[in-house]
């Protein structure tokens, strides 16, 4: 999988309201307009819940 940046990431999340699960992170990033990478990282986290942006990015990083 292509590097993906936590500003990629906090751009594809830009607006998302917490806590959420996984559905509304992808289609958060869909409707932001991120690059299919960040849409795959997303869907494909093992985690269905998050209260934060630190959670989400914890998931991402810490895979």
């Amino acid at each position: 999988m292509a590097e993906l940046s936590p500003t990629d990431l906090q751009k594809a999340l830009k607006g998302m309201d917490y806590p959420t699960d996984k559905k509304h992170l992808v289609e958060r990033a869909r409707s932001n307009h991120a690059d299919e990478k960040v849409v795959r990282t997303l869907d494909g986290l093992k985690e269905d819940r998050f209260d934060g942006p630190n959670e989400v990015q914890k998931a991402v990083f810490n895979q």
